[in-house]
């Protein structure tokens, strides 16, 4: 019984890593979106498969170096 609050801690730490994630994802396709110019929803609408392949780069790298630091926080 004693390992249930460090269990109830990480889950919440995860969760709140989950969020902080998904949040740094959309900040990150934004900033992707002023940057371009060109509409980056508009190109993804008509199949555009390179605009794609970038949108994807972005959240794969975005997702891996947030998780790394909130990974790093854990220790």
């Amino acid at each position: 019984m004693s390992e249930l609050p460090i269990i109830l801690s990480n889950f919440i730490y995860a969760v709140i890593g989950a969020m902080l994630t998904i949040i740094f994802m959309l900040i990150g396709y934004k900033i992707f979106d002023k940057m371009t110019s060109f509409d980056t929803a508009e190109e993804l609408g008509k199949g555009n498969i390179a605009v794609g392949i970038v949108v994807g780069s972005i959240f794969v790298g975005l997702g891996i170096a947030v998780g790394l630091v909130i990974g790093m926080g854990l220790n």
